[in-house]
Parts: structure tokens; C-alpha cells; sequence
């Protein structure tokens, strides 16, 4: 009797230890997990390619995102290449200043999530990539709820785990434009 009251004092004082450790994180699904919230169905249309973006084709279903991985001093992104500029892939003008950026400026936007419903418009933060870093100022969203329509170049919601970068930082970083997509981290200044 003493020997199983003993094991169920062990087997509580586990639990409680358990409950609240790292182990326990990646054990219960959906702590810290950034989920699609829904599917935005696909419609094609002009899909300016200067980038070579994806672009959306009728019917097929994308995820969407309201939140994006938490920011740490080190945190997992893929950086994608963007132009700002008009008339090319990046849609309308920057969602922080209603303004379109030069190709050689040190600009980014970032997935709905980070970007913050605004919050960030302005601030620089730090992009490391094969042993390089750089800072760039976040100027527009990468939307991940929204896309397949002109707003958005025809292109499908970002991921949530986006930051969508000039050619400049691309060019900063040593990157080769012609991948498209790299993984790197990143933080706020």
C-alpha cells in the first residue's frame, strides 16, 4: 500500500514537472502552433512574373493565416524576393507608407502575424543568412489571409512564415535572386 501511494506521488510529481517543462510543449498539439484558419479558394487572372511568382489557378484551395511562429532572437523565416516597385510583382503600393520602393532600397514584408496588423511598419529588423546579416525596414505586409486578386499580383496568401525581401537585401545577403526562396532568421533590432 505505502509502495503504491509512493509510485502515485512520483507518478503526480511527474505530471506537475511534465506539465510545465519544454517536453511538455511538444507533446500537446497545438501549443504555440500557428494553424491555417481557413481556405481561400483560387481565381486566376494578370499575374505580373517578374519574380517568377506563384500564381494562383482556379480552384485550387489555400491556406490562410492570422498568425505567424512566435519572434525570438533567432527566428526560422524563408525570405522570398519581392519588387516594390510599380507595375511589378509586388501588387499595390506598401501597405506602411501607401508608397512603392525602389529595387536597391533595404525593404521587406513580413506575414500577416509578424507583421502586426501594422505595428511593425518602420522598424528594422536583422535578416542572417550564410553567415551574413543586414538590416531592412519593414515597409508592407505579406498577406497570408488574402491573394488570387489584382491587390495581390493574382498570387496566393503568403505562408506565415514569410519575409518577402527587395532584390537589395537579397543582393546584401550574397543570395542568388534566381532561387527565390531561401530559409534564414530573423529579429527586431
Amino acid at each position: 500500500m505505502a509502495t503504491a501511494r509512493a509510485l502515485a506521488t512520483i507518478a503526480i510529481f511527474l505530471l506537475a514537472a511534465l506539465s510545465t517543462s519544454h517536453i511538455a510543449s511538444s507533446l500537446r498539439p497545438g501549443l504555440g502552433v500557428c494553424r491555417a484558419s481557413g481556405y481561400l479558394p483560387g481565381k486566376s487572372g494578370n499575374c505580373e512574373k517578374s519574380n517568377d511568382p506563384d500564381c494562383c489557378e482556379d480552384g485550387k484551395r489555400y491556406p490562410q493565416y492570422h498568425c505567424s511562429p512566435p519572434v525570438t532572437a533567432t527566428t526560422k523565416a524563408v525570405l522570398t524576393l519581392n519588387s516594390f516597385e510599380k507595375g511589378k510583382d509586388g501588387g499595390g503600393p506598401s501597405e506602411c507608407d501607401n508608397a512603392y520602393h525602389s529595387d536597391v532600397e533595404m525593404v521587406v514584408a513580413l506575414s500577416t502575424g509578424w507583421f502586426k496588423n501594422m505595428a511593425r511598419c518602420g522598424h528594422r529588423i536583422k535578416i542572417s543568412a550564410n553567415g551574413n546579416s543586414v538590416y531592412a525596414k519593414v515597409v508592407d505586409e505579406c498577406d497570408s489571409v488574402y491573394g488570387c486578386d489584382e491587390d495581390h499580383n493574382y498570387e496566393p496568401p503568403c505562408a506565415n512564415n514569410i519575409v518577402d525581401a527587395s532584390p537589395a537585401v537579397w543582393n546584401a545577403l550574397g543570395l542568388d535572386q534566381n532561387v527565390g526562396m531561401e530559409g534564414i532568421t530573423w529579429s527586431d533590432e
